[in-house]
């Protein structure tokens, strides 16, 4: 077991780019890493609650050979109605067989969790913690509402209220700002985006607004977006200078956010696997330290 309590460890989302970094959450269950604090955004979200069942199998599967289910999804169930991904059948019906969760392992670890999630009807960022999770479908729901992209998947709505993407939030995507809020001062970042990257503006403001006038709160969201992700990811570039924070980000990542092909998704984990044990070394010594 490598005790590193004093560490909050922090997810990006990405959709099936996740299954780069399910490699990552995959080792770290393997080897026995203890966090204080868990947070993840989005497919981040999956990884979290895979990390914190301690579930090295289903890390994977959840991205990986789950996309060859008939039920998972495509353009079919978008013309449906329910999503290119379909988000019920993802996250609150397959856990009952195909994606068995273990809940309570989940329970039984002390971490504290974070899964960020977005009103859809003001654009205010949501945390969702243990204190919100009562039985297992309170999880299940609360995993789909962080990762309900907006236009391709439904909205999920809780108590009447609409959710979507957590990355739509006030920190875009890094949920670096609440790890720091708990009181943690040494950070692992797992992300989906190669290190120079850039969040783009969005430049046709006025289409977005228009597709989404049902939702003006996320319209706007999306467009701010941008300036918040970036704020987020030079403050871990901050930390990473400081030495309080190590980060990992893909170097060969070979998938888009939307890949259903269960091949290129495999071939995708294989080499986040590859880079992450090349990394290992460096992971291991900051988490000890």
């Amino acid at each position: 077991m490598i005790d590193a309590r004093n560490t909050a460890l922090i997810f990006e989302g990405g959709g099936m780019r996740n299954s780069y970094t399910a490699a990552c959450v995959a080792k770290l269950i393997e080897e026995d890493v203890q966090f204080g604090w868990v947070g993840g955004v989005s497919a981040g979200a999956s990884h979290a609650v895979n990390y914190l069942s301690h579930d090295a199998w289903r890390a994977k599967e959840s991205f990986v050979d789950f996309a060859h289910n008939p039920s998972f999804g495509g353009v079919s169930s978008l013309l449906r109605g329910t999503g290119y991904f379909n988000a019920e059948y993802i996250y609150e019906r397959s856990s009952d067989e195909e994606l068995p969760f273990d809940f309570e392992a989940f329970l039984a670890n002390p971490a504290e969790m974070n899964l960020a999630t977005t009103r859809a009807d003001t654009g205010e960022s949501v945390y969702i913690t243990r204190d919100d999770i009562y039985e297992q479908s309170d999880l299940n729901m609360y995993v789909r509402a962080s990762s309900t992209l907006p236009l391709i998947m439904p909205l999920r709505f809780i108590d009447g209220v609409p959710y979507v993407d957590g990355a739509l939030g006030e920190s875009g995507g890094i949920s670096i700002d609440q790890a720091e809020k708990a009181g943690y001062e040494k950070f692992l970042f797992v992300g989906t985006h190669p290190r120079g990257y850039v969040r783009p503006q969005v430049t046709r403001r006025r289409a977005v607004r228009r597709v989404l006038g049902r939702y003006p709160a996320v319209a706007e969201a999306l467009i701010q977006r941008p300036d918040r992700y970036n704020a987020s990811k030079d403050r871990l570039l901050e930390l990473e200078k400081e030495g309080r924070a190590q980060l990992f980000f893909p170097e060969d990542m070979q998938v888009a956010s939307t890949e259903k092909n269960v091949a290129k998704l495999r071939a995708n984990f294989d080499a986040g696997r590859a880079q992450m044990y090349a990394e290992w070394p460096a992971w291991k010594e900051f988490l000890t330290s």
